[in-house]
């Protein structure tokens, strides 16, 4: 069942992300962690149960198997660094606050911003799953699925806007979790994100019609009218 499937995903992904956090902080005394982990599982299963009576096509792509014989070399290495890069930077969180403490706290201000960086952020890669019914975890032949050119919503404006929400994400996370080194680290993440792209647009170019007049027509990646 979809929505089965969608709901054991999310609370494995809750799961992991929560591992990452609590375990190097050596502590669940972090009220704002787990504010964070029961905000954003609850976020993503209402989402998964939405999607699964509005679009389920979408759902089904961020189900896929975590492999796939039609997945580039490039892509399986670039996936392996991005996940790895990512991985470090959420130890890192707990790391610094709790031990590091490299930067001084944000203020209450600052870290209440980066809560709502954050929502606006998960907001963006929920919409992008909506709009993208191929957006799928790994670049790989869709052909069987009658892939086609998406050019709309989001995706008129920038060409990767899941990766936008994501650093997004990322960065207000970080703030509201108290750690301005990890927000400023996020930096630190977008080579590997760069890698990813240069990739899935060199596949994309040679395997989806239009898609090469498409880097034409939007021309920016990440940010609107910027890059």
């Amino acid at each position: 069942m979809l929505i089965l499937r969608g709901l054991i995903g999310t609370a494995v992904q809750v799961a992991l992300i929560g591992a990452a956090l609590l375990l190097p902080a050596g502590t669940w005394n972090w009220p704002r962690a787990i504010q964070f982990l029961v905000g954003y599982g609850v976020i993503v299963a209402l989402s998964v149960i939405i999607f699964a009576k509005v679009a389920p096509e979408s759902l089904e792509a961020r189900l896929v198997a975590p492999a796939s014989a039609s997945q580039p070399r490039g892509d399986r290495i670039a996936s392996a660094l991005l996940i790895t890069a990512l991985s470090v930077w959420l130890v890192f969180i707990p790391v610094d606050v709790f031990r590091l403490q490299l930067l001084s706290p944000p203020s209450l201000a600052m870290s209440t911003g980066g809560a709502v960086v954050c929502v606006a952020g998960l907001l963006i890669i929920l919409t992008t799953i909506y709009q993208n019914a191929f957006a799928t975890p790994i670049v790989k032949d869709q052909s069987d699925r009658g892939q086609t050119l998406v050019d709309t919503g989001l995706y008129s404006r920038i060409r990767h806007p899941m990766y936008s929400g994501v650093l997004l994400w990322l960065a207000g996370l970080a703030l509201w979790l108290e750690s301005i080194a990890a927000a400023m680290g996020v930096i630190g993440i977008l080579p590997f994100l760069l890698l990813r792209i240069h990739g899935e647009e060199r596949f994309l170019r040679g395997t989806l019609g239009g898609y090469g007049d498409y880097m034409e027509r939007v021309r920016h990646r990440l940010i609107p009218f910027v890059w």
